[in-house]
């Protein structure tokens, strides 16, 4: 590590910057923020500078640079253009003991300014050394999208509570534990979503609950994952995975998305493929409510959307029935990702007005849905877990009167890398796919929008290999 990473408090100090031109306006500014008292020296103020000065911000001193101005200085900041001077001033300042900062030329720099990501009254630094500054920029960019813009309001929230959490909990370990689960569960998101006076509420109740001998309450977040591909998964959602202590994941979240949690985090596989259900609903239901009632924060993972032939809104009522702490984070469903990923739009001025989603899930061995209303002209018709009932889906919708040439499509493993895209009409898909070799996760797609897909197709798929 080449450089100390140090938060200087500079409150009413004098920093002294030499040079007023655009760079040293920067600078100027930083300091500002930190309620610096800041001297500028310069034979040559530019407007902006002097415009600080005539709001009476800051003091300048209309003269070339001379040891005697260190005198008192807690930081200086060498902004001219001339290198020559940035020696000589670097060198004073080192003689003095005075932290230097030479812009754009860490070898004369005994500090450098680092990349900052603000939330107040949270800062955050990120520095490369001086050796990319790119680098450092883009990991700042990073920084900004992840980090909610209310972060530092939470660090204001907990602030307003820290003494009656320290007079209430004697036990260092307790008040930390205490405050993880404050700050990485539902107390959190409330802030986050700015309601400030439930979240005041409900930490107040949990404060005096363990001051009575309560155990910490847990809760539920019902988390859609995505249809597969990593990057598209929430930022609210990644959060939550890296914050739970358990995750209840269906058969459709890969790898990739669970090995973001914690290491030590608990994951139970719940999930279920067409007659192999490795839980039944009910026993999912009180798993939740076991797991959130003995303290711990549950992430239910499903891959797509939770309230989109999830059965999502089965397991959240029973969370409320017995009172469990919950929230709901919507993901992006199978059938917008995979249409997405293979070039079709679900809606088109020119082909298609509207949309509707169906289950094509076999019952009592045949699929009931309502076919005439399926036969709208200028719909796209989206069927989820279509494929064993791929044949009599399409049978079906002919006799219902829907043109046998009408183009469908069947999305393989959609958004992953080894996804396929086969394409045929309502009369041919059923035995193409039978030659095809197709497992799920499938998506079956239906409507003349997919005549665009050979134009707008951008996704580099696996080939299609018929036995």
């Amino acid at each position: 590590m080449d450089y100390f990473p140090v938060f200087l408090k500079v409150t009413d100090k004098p920093c002294l910057v030499i040079g007023a031109g655009t760079v040293a306006y920067r600078k100027i500014q930083l300091l500002l923020k930190s309620k610096a008292s800041v001297i500028v020296v310069a034979p040559d103020i530019s407007q902006e500078v002097q415009q600080l000065a005539d709001n009476h911000q800051i003091e300048i001193r209309h003269k070339v640079f001379e040891t005697d101005d260190l005198v008192n200085a807690t930081l200086v900041i060498a902004a001219t253009s001339d290198h020559s001077i940035n020696t000589t001033i670097a060198e004073a300042a080192n003689q003095h003991s005075i932290p230097v900062n030479v812009v754009d030329t860490p070898d004369l720099s005994t500090f450098i300014f680092p990349a900052i990501v603000e939330r107040p009254p949270l800062t955050i630094a990120v520095s490369s050394g001086g050796l990319s500054p790119v680098l450092v920029r883009m990991m700042r960019e990073r920084l900004e999208t992840l980090i909610p813009s209310r972060f530092g309001r939470l660090a204001e929230f907990a602030a307003s509570f820290r003494q009656s959490v320290k007079q209430g909990i004697n036990s260092v370990e307790q008040r930390r534990r205490f405050w993880e689960n404050i700050l990485y569960g539902p107390i959190a998101e409330l802030v986050f979503a700015g309601q400030i006076n439930e979240a005041n509420q409900r930490l107040q109740r949990q404060l005096d609950s363990l001051q009575g001998g309560s155990q910490m309450s847990g809760s539920v977040a019902l988390v859609g994952a995505g249809p597969g591909d990593l990057e598209l998964l929430t930022l609210r959602a990644l959060r939550l995975i890296q914050q739970a202590d358990v995750i209840v994941y269906d058969r459709l979240v890969s790898t990739e998305i669970l090995d973001l949690s914690r290491r030590d985090a608990e994951k139970i596989y719940a999930g279920k493929a067409r007659s192999q259900h490795s839980m039944s609903q009910e026993s999912i239901n009180q798993l939740l409510v076991r797991l959130a009632k003995s303290g711990k924060q549950v992430v239910r993972l499903k891959g797509g959307d939770p309230f989109i032939f999830g059965r999502g809104g089965e397991e959240i009522e029973t969370l409320a029935e017995e009172n469990i702490i919950f929230q709901i984070v919507p993901g992006i469903t199978a059938a917008s990702g995979c249409a997405s990923y293979a070039g079709i739009p679900l809606t088109h001025r020119d082909y298609a007005q509207s949309c509707v989603f169906i289950t094509g899930h076999l019952q009592s061995g045949g699929v009931n849905l309502n076919w005439e209303q399926l036969t709208v002209p200028n719909q796209t018709i989206v069927v989820y877990m279509g494929l064993i009932g791929l044949p009599q889906i399409c049978q079906q919708l002919i006799e219902a009167g829907k043109h046998s040439d009408t183009p469908a499509a069947l999305v393989e493993h959609g958004t992953h890398q080894d996804q396929r895209v086969i394409t045929g009409t309502l009369q041919t898909l059923p035995g193409i796919v039978n030659k095809a070799e197709v497992s799920a996760p499938t998506l079956l797609i239906i409507g003349d929008a997919i005549r665009l897909r050979e134009k707008l197709q951008w996704f580099q798929e696996a080939p299609v290999r018929l036995t």
